[in-house]
């Protein structure tokens, strides 16, 4: 008798840096190899939970002027994490943030910012030998977490099957728009349209 085979450590990084470089194509993003490894690498690293962005208890803002007011490597390590966690956080859970009553664009506000501030302290250190990923990830920052949610929308779809997982779909589909779940949904049967004024 065969036995299926359950493969309990799949490739994570394999897997994210494929669907970030699809996600990419389908948000028609541009972007520097060294970016698209990056931000593959960051999902795989939370993916596996080894890491972990600043605490998301405490108000963005505080969190980015205690990183500005440390220094050295400690000053870069946390500025870098703010930039990862606001990617990674508006990317996966943005109606996470509404929910709350948090504004996501000014979270990413404060994500570039952060990236923006890791730069240049790479640039004035001379230790940006190579691409300025930082940098780029500060300018494009709302197209990097539109990558994101390419992402995270492709890993939803595929558990959608019972009456609540394809409305949780469609509210998602609402707040997002994405072409890949409204796709999702009108294989279920669902056909949303958006029009003036509204949803219908």
């Amino acid at each position: 008798m065969t036995h299926a085979k359950i493969e309990l450590a799949p490739n994570v990084d394999g897997f994210f840096q494929s669907a970030v470089h699809d996600a990419m194509r389908a948000r028609k993003v541009a972007a520097t190899d060294a970016a698209e490894q990056y931000l593959a690498s960051l999902l795989g690293e939370f993916a596996r939970g080894t890491r972990a962005g600043e605490s998301a208890d405490r108000p963005l803002t505080l969190l980015l002027g205690e990183a500005l007011e440390s220094s050295g490597a400690e000053r870069f390590q946390r500025l870098q994490n703010i930039g990862d966690g606001v990617l990674y956080a508006v990317g996966f859970f943005g109606d996470a943030f509404e929910k709350r009553g948090a504004d996501p664009h000014y979270a990413m506000s404060v994500g570039s910012s952060a990236y923006g501030h890791a730069a240049a302290m790479l640039r004035l250190t001379g230790s940006g030998a190579g691409p300025d990923v930082l940098a780029e990830l500060a300018r494009s920052f709302e197209r990097f977490v539109a990558v994101v949610m390419e992402v995270a929308d492709a890993l939803f779809t595929p558990g959608v099957d019972d009456d609540t997982s394809v409305l949780r779909l469609y509210r998602r589909w609402e707040r997002t728009g994405s072409e890949r779940l409204a796709d999702a949904l009108a294989v279920r049967g669902v056909c949303p349209v958006r029009a003036i004024g509204g949803v219908h």
